[in-house]
């Protein structure tokens, strides 16, 4: 049987990317002040920032409601395919919890929680759709990828803390004392939880670079298929220098692939926010 894979808008996989690989997005939602829309379809990143500079409010997300998931369900499964959905970690969101409430109305949908964000939730989509490609099952393509999902490596450097203040996930206090010092935060997904890591001091595009370099330098734990670069609008020559850079010191990287972060991961990191994000091996 036809396997077709959905996921939800968190994902941050490129145009070219769903169409390579045939995957259709049910879109997380967006409020501002009193209107709500619906994530990469009718709002972008630009406008979540044009809405921040001009109210001193942070947009809020939503995950998919059950009823999104029932439609899109029932639309490929009318058409004959089993399913294979994709969430966004189940610690962050209720997209996981409505996705599942909405399979058990029909048969054959299979869903994930990736556990990650962004392209760390991307990349387990992607393993998934390399899977099917090779023929296997969906039973074996969920199997594998709720495992693969525990060696997601996803990380961000975050240039300003203001973003994740206003969201409530650090202090005024903290974000006095990181504005002050002039810190750049790193963020790590930890068993489907964004957790602070390491703190950087100095310029955002220099900080960029250190980051990459602790990230990738001296290790042989990594799947080398491919490597996000994700970013919340970083400049043009900043990401280039970040290309460079993994191509330095892990020239062995079938794919570096640059993706703009969504509404989703904008809204919590805000502008100049970076990533690199990958798979590691697992235990022999």
């Amino acid at each position: 049987m036809k396997i077709k894979i959905i996921a939800d808008s968190t994902c941050d996989l490129s145009k070219d990317l769903l169409e390579k690989y045939d995957i259709s997005l049910v879109p997380l939602y967006i409020s501002m002040g009193n209107k709500t829309f619906k994530d990469g379809v009718e709002v972008t990143p630009d406008d979540i920032y044009d809405y921040v500079s001009k109210t001193g409010n942070l947009a809020k997300t939503a995950a998919p409601n059950i009823d999104d998931y029932i439609k899109v369900f029932r639309h490929w499964n009318q058409l004959g395919y089993q399913i294979m959905c994709f969430c966004i970690s189940k610690d962050c969101s209720s997209s996981y919890q409505n996705a599942c409430v909405a399979a058990n109305e029909f048969d054959d949908i299979y869903v994930v929680d990736t556990r990650n964000l962004s392209t760390g939730e991307g990349l387990v989509v992607l393993y998934g759709a390399d899977m099917i490609k090779e023929g296997y099952s969906a039973e074996e393509v969920q199997s594998a990828c709720n495992e693969a999902a525990t060696r997601v490596e996803a990380s961000f450097v975050v240039d300003s803390i203001d973003f994740l203040h206003k969201g409530g996930r650090c202090s005024a206090l903290a974000a006095f004392g990181a504005n002050l010092l002039k810190l750049k935060p790193g963020i790590d997904v930890v068993d489907g939880k964004m957790k602070p890591s390491k703190k950087y001091r100095g310029n955002i595009d220099k900080v960029i670079l250190d980051y990459v370099n602790d990230r990738l330098a001296g290790r042989d734990d990594i799947i080398k298929n491919r490597i996000f670069i994700t970013h919340t609008g970083c400049k043009t020559e900043v990401v280039e220098r970040v290309k460079e850079k993994i191509n330095k010191i892990a020239p062995d990287f079938k794919e570096v692939i640059e993706t703009r972060a969504g509404c989703t991961v904008t809204t919590h990191c805000g502008p100049n926010t970076l990533g690199v994000l990958f798979i590691r091996k697992g235990k022999l």
